[in-house]
């Protein structure tokens, strides 16, 4: 399997030959219209992945993260005083616990998930919920200094999630070896300049999140580059479809979706924050 730059997708076993062939995004379903063929495998759990299997896996998780997501929010809104010039007083320290709390839960949940390399549900539902309430936290901080930032956030993450779909569909963009290899590259290039930032911005040298220019335009190449690692995402989910792995595989499909697209939503939150500066 073609390797990628989400972890989630490293080393997964290859689908076994007794399910035989099955299709994958890029292929048209025989039978009735949106469904595969019959399929005779001995039961549910062990039948053939399908697009279906990962929509509504994807679906799911998603939900759980927006449901969990959005009554965070709602509640730290509640809790952060705003002074009537519009800055956060004081941040309450149950906000910062929820925030700090998903973003850990999150973490240990996701290694959990990429180092056993087995699909879970209960476990891709209780990631998505962690980094619900994780992603909640922080868009209430937001959200009580730039009201409306959030919706803006979540309707960027979508378009971009949605464009990079269309482009995977209509083959407009190709994922070959040599633009595997280029995105991976970029990931971690962006990984060890979010790290190296990170250490230099504790003796005061924030370049790459001080709002500036500079910051604006590594946004944007983040940006880019996570809507880039959704084509290897679909690419990987693809090729588990067409090697004919267990639907039980569309949760590990669905978690590595989901990485992608928290990665994206608190970029292009950070983005607009930049915008709302004076």
């Amino acid at each position: 399997m073609r390797s990628s730059s989400n972890p989630a997708f490293r080393n997964l076993p290859r689908g076994a030959a007794e399910y035989g062939p099955n299709v994958g995004f890029n292929q048209s379903q025989g039978g009735v219209p949106g469904y595969g063929p019959p399929q005779t495998s001995a039961g549910a759990a062990d039948r053939p992945m399908t697009v279906d299997d990962v929509v509504i896996k994807t679906a799911l998780s998603l939900g759980t993260a927006l449901v969990t997501g959005v009554l965070t929010a709602i509640w730290a809104i509640s809790q952060i005083p705003v002074s009537a010039s519009g800055k956060i007083t004081a941040i309450p320290g149950a906000v910062i616990g929820l925030l700090v709390g998903g973003m850990i839960v999150g973490l240990v949940i996701s290694l959990v998930i990429i180092f056993k390399q087995k699909p879970s549900g209960p476990l891709t539902l209780a990631y998505s919920a962690a980094e619900g309430v994780f992603l909640g936290a922080i868009s209430g901080l937001f959200e009580a200094l730039y009201p409306g930032i959030a919706i803006q956030a979540i309707i960027g993450t979508a378009g971009v999630f949605i464009a990079m779909l269309v482009v995977y569909k209509t083959g407009a963009v190709k994922v070959t070896p040599k633009l595997t290899k280029w995105i991976i590259g970029a990931v971690v290039g962006v990984a060890i300049l979010m790290l190296v930032n990170l250490i230099t911005s504790f003796f005061g040298f924030n370049p790459l999140r001080d709002g500036g220019p500079i910051a604006i335009i590594f946004s944007l190449v983040v940006i880019g580059v996570a809507a880039f690692s959704f084509l290897l995402d679909f690419d990987q989910a693809d090729r588990m479809i067409r090697e004919g792995m267990p639907s039980k595989w569309a949760w590990f499909a669905a978690f590595g979706l989901m990485t992608t697209l928290v990665w994206l939503y608190l970029e292009i939150l950070r983005l607009l924050s930049y915008f709302q500066n004076d």
